[in-house]
């Protein structure tokens, strides 16, 4: 098992329970790939360096996990 570090970035409209929504998603995808999340914490919201899909903010979560090569992949197409 290798460690992991992914940073991603949801839309800044999204309320809390979205946000929290989401990273439940990422987060069971880890474990059902047979890995573990040593932690998960959302980042506020912050400017982007440039726009991204129309978007000049973004809210951040940084998850660090412990797992096989196939699920960065699965996070990557998700």
């Amino acid at each position: 098992m290798t460690k992991y570090e992914t940073l991603y970035i949801v839309k800044p409209e999204l309320t809390d329970a979205d946000v929290s929504k989401i990273a439940e998603q990422y987060k069971t995808t880890v474990e059902g790939l047979g890995g573990t999340v040593e932690k998960a914490g959302k980042w506020d919201k912050r400017r982007l360096a440039y726009e991204l899909n129309g978007f000049r903010e973004g809210i951040y979560i940084l998850m660090n996990f412990e797992a096989g090569p196939k699920v960065p992949a699965e996070l990557s197409r998700l």
